[in-house]
């Protein structure tokens, strides 16, 4: 049986590798890959070259071993059927469902441990966004609410979106939301959102968040967030920018309102809620919260795994209005 597999060659660069699937080991499964879903954050900057090619892809996930220099295999978000097993692996995981953190890929080879089965109720395309669903608990975990707080989140990808619509279920004095896109600025309002402004429309907020989320991407935005940021308001900072420089103007008002950047990265669990929360819980948790939430109205664009050289080149280049990408998988 032959694998096919993406590969980032280069800049811009998109080809598809075939090799052989292998045979499960030890505990090991082969999976079937029936859909998986492309990160417009790290993603693109893998896509653009603008990834530092010297730092580790993941530490934490084993599929993700190795640096980002290209050629590069990337992708964290793969829904598939289990179709065969090593010697020692779970007989019940044959036959099911399963979400695994893997490049994009037909087939793999994955740790029984490393794998999630999907409850019988979860669609396979909504558990694609078990990782942004992942990304955004953390981002409230981090940023910690608190009831009657004035909350702004700046950025309405997926991530955002997700953030959002966790956001509208605290009891918040107001959500207000930032995107130039008007389709994200529709959604963000369809996922409780007070308001959702374009950033020329920013004006009125001036110092008056408690809460500001900056999840744009855009380095020049973390200045825009800080600035609607009031006297000892937090700033929670969710955007991976590679390679990209963020100047800031850290003159008088910021030194004098003791606003505090928060640094927030979903690899991790913070050490104040170590205690208590791992990563199988907040796993666990996110699940719940896409049987609630029901992403899969995000979804704006299914694209054949062979063609996915397009589906980049379009996320790239802005050509067509995009939520969510999903590469499927002729089964």
């Amino acid at each position: 049986m032959k694998s096919r597999t993406l590969v980032f060659a280069g800049p811009g660069q998109i080809v598809i590798e075939e090799q052989p699937a292998g045979t499960p080991r030890g505990d090991q499964l082969l999976v079937q890959t029936q859909f998986s879903g492309i990160s417009t954050g790290t993603e693109l900057l893998i896509y653009r070259g603008e990834a530092p090619p010297e730092m580790q892809a993941d530490g934490n996930l084993p599929a993700l071993a190795g640096t980002l220099a290209f050629p590069l295999y990337y992708g964290y978000a793969a829904v598939g059927e289990v179709i065969a097993l090593g010697p020692e692996a779970p007989s019940e995981l044959l036959g099911r469902s399963v979400f695994a953190f893997h490049p994009h890929a037909s087939h793999f080879l994955v740790a029984a441990a490393a794998v999630t089965p999907l409850p019988d109720d979860l669609p396979a395309e909504a558990a694609l966004f078990l990782p942004s669903m992942e990304t955004a608990i953390n981002f409230l975990h981090d940023g910690a609410p608190l009831a009657g707080e004035r909350v702004v989140v700046f950025g309405q990808g997926v991530v955002g979106l997700l953030t959002t619509a966790l956001l509208a279920r605290t009891p918040l004095s107001s959500l207000i939301t930032v995107d130039p896109d008007p389709q994200r600025r529709a959604a963000s309002r369809d996922f409780g959102a007070e308001q959702s402004l374009a950033p020329s429309e920013l004006r009125g907020l001036a110092e008056q968040a408690d809460l500001t989320y900056e999840l744009t991407g855009d380095p020049q935005a973390l200045d825009q967030a800080i600035s609607v940021t009031g006297f000892e308001g937090r700033v929670v900072l969710g955007s991976w920018y590679g390679t990209k420089p963020a100047k800031l103007d850290l003159g008088g008002r910021f030194h004098r309102s003791r606003i505090r950047l928060v640094s927030s990265q979903v690899s991790t669990i913070a050490s104040p809620l170590a205690g208590r929360w791992d990563k199988r819980r907040r796993l666990e948790f996110a699940l719940q919260m896409l049987r609630a939430i029901e992403p899969t109205r995000l979804i704006t664009h299914q694209v054949p795994f062979e063609q996915a050289a397009e589906a980049y080149a379009m996320l790239d280049t802005h050509s067509e209005p995009v939520l969510q990408v999903v590469l499927t998988y002729d089964t």
